[in-house]
Parts: structure tokens; C-alpha cells; sequence
């Protein structure tokens, strides 16, 4: 077997900024693997997958697999559709449910898989592209080298020289991946074949040793497709990376450049090796391949008479007997930045992400100066006492129901931590501070804009501490909207489900208020419906804000015969009515706070326990 150590690629850059580090190479093999996927209906509708014995039924993706990828070759995992070719790509990169392998074993040089370790020091790029439609193709390589490489600089991807060394790595990729005329054009407006270029080089930024792609010439013209397959094969042969790629059907010149594939039917392997010894295997059970066909497109149409390939088993077992083992020092891989310096790289790109997305930026600041004036019209000068609590009411119902429209972008965002934590890029905690921090400002801004027309025109008090805490209160019930809709985000399998249950809920939060059924009057099991309506404390506050105080006191909201009566209910007054306290102006904040921070928290709890599940 080769030597197991080569020096690091990457522009002639170590990794870790210190020159001369070795690299691991990795052999990956499989010996009798076979992969089941549990019955349809699930743990959940077990009758639905029950067998005419009354028991459930398990499919067998895989089917006893044997086969190796070396450091060095191109291999190919060929085979129809249904073959098992995914299912075995995402075994070999480390992505699979281990509980559900049913047999066999995955080696990596010689030794059980660390699935965990595994997928830090390998890329794995899935048929679907996870992108950010509105950064650039160079933003894009540029934020993934700052995430997944150990750079010098600002505590590990904050400082300048980091970034320089981020922006100097990805400036190298773009050029080997021949998208130097798209760098400064968004992913949106890029053709197919290049934004799969980018999807590949997002994982090759930190120079993986082993590279897995599941379809990368789907949908694609066959010079790109070929394009991208001599790019692969070059990386593989020139830096001795383990690449290995599922591809349905390629023509003549793209199998030139594979070394050797793996035929799948019916999850088990019906050939493995080079191309040579598949068209001599053909030859030799009589079959005449025609000259317009190639070897692999004629192999898979009589694929029944091909047998499980023997040979490449003994060779197999032998090779992984003599295989070195990994070291402790490859095996000891961590993340590749602080937890503040992942902080301040993903909040920078979220912040991109918003700033260029008109629905989030530029439409909410205006949605948020036009609803102010629009609903301060309607309220102009009011003064009754039943009108301004209509318009706390609806101020609160319009707070609290615009801001489902960050739903797609949370769910979109979703896919991509779940890619990029499995592969040990950052940690998912960061992530949601990453998110809560740029949305502090942004929400600021459009509360500020929001408060000052509606607050102005509707002529509530003129004292500017009282207009400063109205704002504040603005703010709080944004974030704690955004906070919910996060949280929900984290749980809602898509778009549909999570804006019906998101409406749902602040439904419901807004009649157990109090605003329509006293709290006195809610049902005993019902109650804690109203201790958590995020309508409660805010419509409190403002409340309280308006008519409490010394102000409020001297205010009178209700006299006995008209005007210029007896005042028989002045701002202390209604206050007591109402069970409110003085005390709330401030307690109620802190609970809005707590809202604040709790979903946050739950939404954390969640996509720990979804991430957690994807590595699995």
C-alpha cells in the first residue's frame, strides 16, 4: 500500500498557518454492508407497513457491500435509479444512521469509521445545492474558508490578516474551479453548472482529504458535466485526495477520466473495478458490446448477468489487513474558530443576507413608516378612553402578526446549518446568537420607524421618556415575534405548516389576552394561556405607560354628566380596574425579555436535537 502521508495542498498554505504539516490519506472500504430503512409506516403508523404476517416489513437498501475507495483514483458509484447509490454515498461520507446499518462494517484505514471525526476532514456535497441566493460566489467561498480553516488572526476568523487569508484561499478555488468571471455576481443570477461549482467549493475550502458528491453533473450540460469531472479527477491524482461520486449515466469522455466504479442493482454490487476489467468480464459471459454503446451504459442494461464481484473482495479484506491506521493527531479535530470569532462571521453574513433581500430590508423599513402613519390616521387624535385600548389592541395585533415574513428565510437558513454543523464548520449555538444579533438593530430600526408617526399622530402623551418607553415596548414585542418565529421555525417541517401554526398561536395568544375575557373569567384550565400570551404584558405596558403615573392621575378619563362633571375615573383609576400596578412598567419589560431569551433558548434546544438527528 502507498505511503500514508502526504504534504498539505491548499496553494502551498498549511491549514493552521505553520508550513510543512502532513496530511492524512484515507482509504475507505465497506466489507458486507448491508442498509435497511424501516418500514414505511414508521413507529408512528406501525399497521401501515405490516406484512401479511401481522409483522412490519423493513427495506434493504443495501445488500452485503463490498468495496474500497483508494487515495488517489476517481471512483464512481454507477448503477439505476433505485440502485442504492445515495444511500450508499451518504454511508461512505459518514452521513447515515449507523443504527440502521444491519450488517457489515465502513473502514477507514483499517479502522471503524468515527463517523463524527470523519466528516470534519472530508467534504460531502449532497445533489441539492444549499446556497445564499444573495451573496456572491466569492462571498460565499470566502465566508465558508472563514468558518472551516484554522487562520491566523483575530482569535481564529476575526481579524484582518484571517480574512485576508480567507479571501486569498477562496481566490485560488474560484480560479481551479474556473469561476473567476462570476466572483462578483450573486448565486441567484449564476448558470446551474456554476453554482455547483460553488456548492463543491464551499467544501473544498479547508482542503478535505476525502471529497464525496452525490450527482455532481445532475442537470447540467456535458461540458459542464465533464468540466467538473476533470476537475475531480485532477484534484484527485495531483493531492492524492479519496474522491468518490455518484453519477447516473456518463458518456464516453467522462468515463475516460474514472478509475474505477462501483456497479450497483438492487443495493448489491454487481461489478468493482476498472472499466477494462468490466468490458473484459461482458466479453467473456458472450455478451458483443456495440460500438455506439459505451461499456457502462451496456453493463447496466444486462446487468442480470453480471454476479457479485469475488476478486474484489479478497483484495478488499487483504488491503485493509495491511492498511495504517489513523494517527492521534488526525484524529484530534476540533472547530476552526472561537465561539465569539463564529459569532462575528456568521452574523456578518446574515447581515449581508438581510441588507439583499428586499422583503426583509428595504420593504420592511418601508412597511414599517407607512403602517405607522396609515394606522396614526385612523386613530388621529383620539382621546376616549374605549379608542386607545382598541389601539393598543390592534397596535399589538399588527406588531405581532408582521413578522412571519423572516419564516421562509429561517427555514431556508435551516437546511444550511444543518449541512454545515454535520461537517463541524461552526457550532449551532453561534448560530443562533449570530442570528439574534443581527436582528437586534434591524428590528430597532423598523420599531423606531414604526413608533414615531403612529405615536405622534395618534396623540398619545407628549413627555418624550413616555414616547422613548413606547418604542422600547415596540422593540421588545418585534424581537419576541421574531424570537417565536425562530423557535417555531426550528420545529415546522415547511413553509405551509410552519405560517399555519405561527398564525395559530398568536391567535390564540391575542384572546387569552385579557382584552376580550377578563382573566378573571378565563377557565381554570385555561388560565395558563393567558399567563403566556404575548399580547398580555406588552397591552399591560402600554397601558400603564399612558395612564399611569402622576400624569395619569391627574388625567380624567370618565365624569358623571358630561363634561365638566364629577371625574369618576381618572388614570389610577383605571389602572386599579384593570388589576394593573405601577410596578408593571417595568416587570412586564422583564418578562417580554424572558420571552426574548426563552425562545431563543428553546429554538436552540431544537435545532440541537434536528441537527443532531441529520448527523445521525
Amino acid at each position: 500500500m502507498e505511503a500514508t502521508t502526504v504534504m498539505s495542498q491548499g496553494g502551498g498554505k498549511d491549514d493552521s498557518g505553520g508550513g510543512g504539516r502532513r496530511r492524512q490519506r484515507y482509504r475507505i472500504e465497506t466489507r458486507a454492508l448491508s442498509y435497511v430503512l424501516p418500514p414505511r409506516g414508521g413507529r408512528y403508523f406501525p399497521w401501515s407497513a405490516a406484512g401479511a404476517g401481522g409483522k412490519e416489513e423493513q427495506r434493504l437498501l443495501l445488500r452485503g457491500v463490498t468495496c474500497e475507495a483508494p487515495p488517489g483514483e476517481l471512483v464512481a458509484i454507477v448503477g439505476p435509479s433505485g440502485a442504492g447509490k445515495t444511500t450508499l454515498l451518504s454511508v461512505l461520507a459518514g452521513s447515515a444512521d449507523p443504527a440502521r446499518v444491519a450488517a457489515g462494517e465502513v473502514l477507514v484505514n483499517g479502522l471503524p469509521m468515527d463517523a463524527a471525526r470523519f466528516r470534519r476532514v472530508s467534504g460531502y456535497v449532497p445533489q441539492d445545492d444549499a446556497l445564499f441566493p444573495a451573496l456572491t460566489a466569492e462571498e460565499s467561498l470566502v465566508y465558508s474558508a472563514r468558518l472551516r480553516l484554522r487562520l491566523r488572526g483575530g482569535g481564529g476568523g476575526g481579524g484582518p490578516s484571517s480574512s485576508g487569508a480567507a479571501s486569498d484561499r477562496a481566490r485560488e478555488l474560484m480560479a481551479e474551479l474556473g469561476l473567476g468571471h462570476v466572483a462578483a455576481s450573486r448565486v441567484a443570477d449564476v448558470s446551474g453548472g456554476e453554482r455547483r461549482r460553488v456548492s463543491i467549493g464551499m467544501d473544498l475550502v479547508h482542503d478535505p482529504a476525502v471529497l464525496l458528491l452525490d450527482e455532481p453533473t445532475s442537470g447540467l450540460d456535458s461540458g459542464s458535466a465533464l468540466h467538473i469531472v476533470k476537475m475531480l479527477r485532477d484534484m484527485a491524482a495531483k493531492h492524492a485526495k479519496t474522491v468518490v461520486l455518484t453519477i447516473h449515466q456518463p458518456g464516453f469522455r467522462i468515463l475516460e477520466l474514472i478509475d474505477r466504479v462501483v456497479l450497483l442493482a438492487d443495493g448489491a454490487v454487481r461489478h468493482h473495478g476498472s472499466l477494462d476489467f468490466l468490458q473484459s468480464r461482458l466479453i467473456a459471459t458472450g455478451h458483443a458490446i456495440p460500438a455506439h454503446v459505451n461499456v457502462l451504459e451496456y453493463a447496466m442494461e444486462t446487468i442480470d448477468s453480471l454476479k457479485p464481484d469475488v476478486t474484489a473482495v479478497t483484495t478488499i479484506t487483504a488491503a485493509a489487513a495491511s492498511a495504517n491506521p489513523v494517527p492521534a493527531s488526525a484524529r484530534r479535530t476540533g472547530y476552526a474558530n472561537s465561539p465569539a470569532a463564529e459569532v462575528r462571521i456568521l452574523a456578518g453574513r446574515f447581515a449581508k443576507t438581510v441588507l439583499r433581500t428586499p422583503q426583509l430590508f428595504a420593504a420592511r423599513m418601508a412597511q414599517s413608516v407607512l403602517a405607522g402613519a396609515f394606522l396614526g390616521s385612523i386613530f388621529l387624535g383620539t382621546t376616549d378612553l374605549q379608542s386607545r385600548l382598541g389601539f393598543f389592541a390592534f397596535n399589538l395585533t399588527y406588531l405581532l402578526s408582521s413578522t412571519t415574513e423572516a419564516l421562509p428565510v429561517f427555514l431556508h437558513e435551516r437546511r444550511i446549518l444543518e449541512r454545515e454543523t454535520s461537517r463541524g464548520a461552526y457550532r449551532v449555538s453561534s448560530y443562533v446568537a449570530s442570528n439574534a444579533v443581527v436582528f437586534l438593530p434591524f428590528l430597532l430600526a423598523a420599531a423606531l420607524l414604526y413608533a414615531a408617526p403612529v405615536y405622534w399622530l395618534v396623540g398619545l402623551s407628549r413627555e418624550p421618556a413616555a414616547f422613548a418607553y413606547f418604542a422600547l415596548v415596540v422593540w421588545l414585542v418585534m424581537l419576541t415575534a421574531n424570537s417565536f418565529v425562530a423557535c417555531l421555525s426550528a420545529l415546522a417541517p415547511n413553509y405551509i405548516v410552519g405560517n399555519s401554526v405561527v398564525a395559530g398561536l398568536i391567535g390564540c395568544f391575542f384572546l387569552f389576552s385579557g382584552y376580550f375575557v377578563a382573566s378573571k373569567n378565563i377557565p381554570r384550565y385555561w388560565v395558563f394561556m393567558h399567563y403566556a400570551s404575548l399580547f398580555k404584558y406588552p397591552f399591560e405596558a402600554l397601558v400603564v405607560n399612558e395612564y399611569g403615573g402622576a400624569r395619569g392621575a391627574r388625567e380624567c378619563l370618565a365624569s358623571a354628566g358630561g363634561a365638566g362633571g364629577l371625574c369618576v375615573l381618572d388614570g389610577a383609576g383605571l389602572l386599579r380596574q384593570q388589576g394593573m400596578r405601577e410596578g408593571m412598567r417595568w416587570s412586564n419589560l422583564g418578562v417580554m425579555i424572558g420571552f426574548v431569551v426563552g425562545y431563543r433558548l428553546l429554538c436552540f434546544v431544537f435545532l440541537c436535537i434536528r441537527c443532531h438527528c441529520t448527523r445521525r
